[in-house]
């Protein structure tokens, strides 16, 4: 099913759910779609939200039937059915934009260089680091993130009940009691599992794909509609969370990413001039701040000519 589809089917339970012939057959249909896919409850909240933007239809929420008694469905019918057949049609032209409406959204962010840690009231925390943006809605019905661009890392506690789910474009993680990392790109997804399990899936994909189930030591990298999925060492993983300790680890990596990964920190840039300086490879722990330990490296072990270009430093053959 496409996400227009998906939209479009959330729209018509919502439609359904307000009719005075709803039965308990209905709310179990409605269940099992819901619990079919994160990407339908996804679906299924964009359209509450917007819905609820209207400070009319405050009454619609994933449902607990016993709390709507018959006349008040019988009050609300003719506008709700009316709104529903309009928000079909707004679906079918694509409904992204309903997330900026959501009642009870925090945004947080990070600074070039900056690291910062949010706890929540329901045990969990997340750290954000270098120039990073997140949103979030924790409560006692729900709990979702959006990471809109950037990396952070997150401690769960879990509540099968009230699943914690981090929407990253068009990937979207279920904890299953966890910590684990992630990192958005411009055009890159990369996520990195610690500790219990989370549950990875795509929407979107031209090839409809089945969600992945990642385990400790396990890594999953996006690119598009694909994704691979590799083991790591546990030393590698904790090597790539030197960022919650300000630092840095290279091991065996081309000098060019290196640089691009300090850049991540810092106003002033590495600048590598040539691939042929870009090529060469480069061990070692920084801290994030210290490019000038890192220009001495280059010049002193391998080789290269390393001079100051107004704020940057550029490095050459």
């Amino acid at each position: 099913m496409s996400a227009t589809e998906t939209e479009a089917c959330a729209a018509a339970w919502l439609a359904r759910y307000d009719r005075d012939d709803w039965s308990e057959a209905d709310q179990t249909g409605l269940n099992a779609w819901l619990n079919e896919s994160i990407l339908h409850r996804v679906a299924y909240w964009r359209l509450e939200a917007a819905w609820a933007s209207t400070e009319r239809f405050s009454a619609l929420r994933i449902p607990e039937r016993s709390e709507i008694t018959h006349s008040q469905r019988r009050r609300t019918r003719p506008v709700l059915v009316g709104v529903a057949s309009a928000l079909i049609g707004v679906v079918l032209l694509g409904l992204g934009a309903a997330y900026l409406f959501q009642p009870g959204v925090r945004a947080f962010a990070t600074v070039l260089g900056e690291h910062r840690t949010i706890s929540f009231a329901d045990g969990s925390q997340i750290e954000l680091n270098t120039d990073t943006q997140l949103r979030a809605e924790i409560g006692p019905s729900r709990r979702k993130v959006w990471l809109d661009h950037g990396e952070a890392y997150f401690q769960i506690r879990h509540d099968a009940s009230n699943p914690f789910i981090v929407i990253a474009g068009n990937r979207y993680v279920t904890d299953l009691g966890t910590k684990f990392r992630i990192r958005r790109d411009s055009n890159r997804f990369e996520m990195a599992l610690l500790e219990g399990r989370a549950q990875l899936e795509i929407s979107d994909a031209r090839v409809p794909q089945k969600p992945i189930v990642l385990v400790p030591g396990d890594r999953a990298v996006a690119i598009a509609d694909s994704i691979s999925l590799t083991r790591l060492p546990a030393r590698s993983l904790e090597q790539e969370l030197a960022w919650r300790q300000g630092m840095i680890v290279f091991n065996n990596t081309a000098l060019a990413s290196a640089a691009d990964e300090f850049n991540r920190y810092n106003s002033k840039k590495i600048v590598v001039a040539d691939q042929a300086a870009g090529r060469s490879t480069i061990y070692g722990t920084f801290q994030t701040s210290n490019i000038v330990a890192f220009a001495r490296l280059a010049h002193e072990v391998l080789g290269l000519h390393v001079e100051r270009r107004g704020e940057d430093i550029v490095i050459s053959r």
